[in-house]
């Protein structure tokens, strides 16, 4: 038994693209819908079967924990011999909950599609190849493959969007393929650069992100590029930064987001929120920081700015919008702030939040987004000004996007507020004596506590925009068009359901999540800038 729950990753990761094939040969809709709801409940069974085979006691980052752990469940195979490229995938505790997560909202999210009309079999076998193509990603450690799997992801999000999305659905998916055409670019660059770099320190060259990241490559490869002249390492990163933060989004880099949202269906702009923009933050935790942490440690400053500025812009632009949608939309670049400025305060305590708040995200988002289609389908518009008296009309939905938008603005007891608390606590133990940032430069004290206390105020911008978005469409006088609605059915409820259990689940434990999954595992990420 044990010897197939260590072999399961690359089934794991096809499974979705062998349904996907399946539904191609299929053709009434109800063979292809059931056949895309059942792999993806198949995908997720087996992804949950993942954490009976992982070690607990090892948690490691890559393979060379000092508690001599390593990556669990490598299974590496020679792919593209010239260039030294392998089949090497892998399990942490950074990509578990990812996987988890991943599996888990297709599932939601093939139900959330049952009523597709339009081209049936090319949008599930779309879904399908969309969610191979995330798994590829979490799972990937070989560069090369992480690239491969980076694009792959692109086309489906493309065509999803751009076929069965709103009436501006080209124009969104141009927007969106166009800006992570560039980020993918900058990936592209800089993964050339350092492989290039490596081939003078190991005689093929390597793409293994587990040798890449270890100490006495790291090094060598800092001291060539060094020679090379002083900022290679700070451009190489900065361009592995740039592919990440377009996919974060990050403000300047978040314009297609709004545009995507706003036109995608509603389980697509599920998937989009909850899972394709934590490979931006995946890939900054997994790629860039881990391989050039020097350069890391040099750019924190505009990071953590780039974090910050996020957090608030986008917490104002959501406060300003009139589009349900559009909102929701802009609360995601704020939240995914949180992840940068994490990334960048390089401390245990932020380093768990991020993760954590990439994973709760997930949760909220894809319940707000499903929230936002139940109000769609019924009025046929999103305007917050046209609609109001919702709680009445529809208690169970109210009760649902009630648990929803509460963990969106962070109440204490749901999952919006354990990645938050965290993060922001992690920023000011960044000020502390003694933490990395500190011992790079004592000089960095008034600039922590300030960006700290500004991204705190991001709370509060993100709790008055809910709370003025709770007000104007659950509460006041029903209108007359309004009266006739009719409240949730059941497969509406079987979307929300899990999304909501697992919203105070991960709010009520979340200790077990963090000390279970990620504590090691962080532990070991932050040796690495030492």
């Amino acid at each position: 038994m044990n010897v197939i729950l260590q072999n399961l990753l690359t089934p794991l990761i096809f499974l979705p693209m062998i349904g996907a094939l399946v539904t191609l040969v299929l053709h009434d809709r109800e063979s292809i819908r059931r056949t895309a709801l059942g792999t993806t409940v198949v995908t997720a069974l087996v992804s949950i079967a993942l954490l009976f085979g992982f070690d607990y006691s090892a948690g490691s980052f890559y393979g060379y924990a000092a508690d001599g752990g390593t990556v669990q469940m490598l299974q590496a195979v020679p792919w593209i011999s010239g260039l030294n490229v392998w089949w090497r995938v892998g399990l942490d505790g950074l990509s578990l909950p990812l996987v988890l997560l991943t599996t888990i909202i297709f599932v939601i999210a093939a139900v959330a599609s049952w009523d597709v009309q339009k081209m049936p079999k090319a949008y599930f076998s779309l879904l399908l190849l969309l969610e191979t193509g995330l798994l590829g990603t979490f799972l990937s450690l070989d560069l090369f493959l992480f690239y491969v799997f980076f694009e792959v992801t692109l086309l489906p999000m493309y065509f999803l969007i751009g076929i069965w999305g709103g009436p501006r659905r080209e124009y969104a998916a141009i927007k969106f393929f166009l800006y992570t055409l560039v980020g993918s670019i900058a990936l592209l660059v800089a993964l050339i650069a350092t492989y290039l770099y490596s081939r003078q320190i190991l005689p093929n060259g390597s793409f293994d992100l587990v040798q890449l990241a270890s100490p006495a490559v790291r090094g060598a490869m800092q001291a060539v590029m060094g020679d090379a002249g002083t900022y290679v390492a700070p451009m190489v990163f900065v361009l592995f930064m740039l592919g990440f933060l377009v996919k974060v989004p990050a403000v300047p880099l978040h314009t297609w987001l709004p545009d995507a949202h706003v036109e995608a269906p509603t389980p697509v702009s599920m998937i989009l929120a909850a899972l394709l923009l934590k490979m931006g933050g995946y890939g900054i935790f997994r790629i860039a920081y881990p391989l050039y942490p020097e350069a890391a440690k040099l750019l924190w400053r505009v990071i953590a700015i780039i974090g910050v500025v996020s957090i608030i812009y986008g917490a104002l632009c959501a406060m300003a919008q009139t589009d349900f949608k559009k909102l929701v939309a802009y609360s995601s670049v704020s939240h995914m702030g949180l992840v940068v400025l994490g990334a960048a305060m390089m401390t245990a305590t932020a380093y768990n939040g991020a993760i954590f708040m990439m994973v709760a995200h997930g949760v909220i988002s894809a319940a707000m987004f499903f929230v936002v289609g139940v109000v769609d389908d019924r009025t046929e518009h999103r305007e917050l000004s046209r609609l109001g008296g919702l709680a009445t009309q529809m208690p169970v939905y109210f009760g649902f996007a009630t648990v929803a938008c509460m963990a969106n603005l962070g109440l204490p007891g749901l999952c919006g507020f354990i990645g938050e608390v965290m993060v922001l606590i992690g920023a000011f133990q960044a000020a502390r004596p003694g933490s990395i940032l500190m011992t790079h430069s004592p000089d960095n004290f008034w600039w922590i506590l300030t960006l700290a206390v500004v991204a705190c105020f991001g709370l509060v911008l993100t709790a008055g925009y809910m709370l003025w978005t709770i007000q104007r469409v659950f509460f006041g006088t029903t209108r007359t068009e309004h009266q006739t609605l009719t409240d949730l059915d059941a497969r509406e409820i079987a979307v929300l359901t899990p999304l909501t259990i697992l919203a105070i689940l991960l709010g009520v434990l979340p200790g077990v999540f963090v000390f279970v999954f990620t504590d090691r595992t962080v532990s070991v990420l932050m040796s690495m800038f030492k």
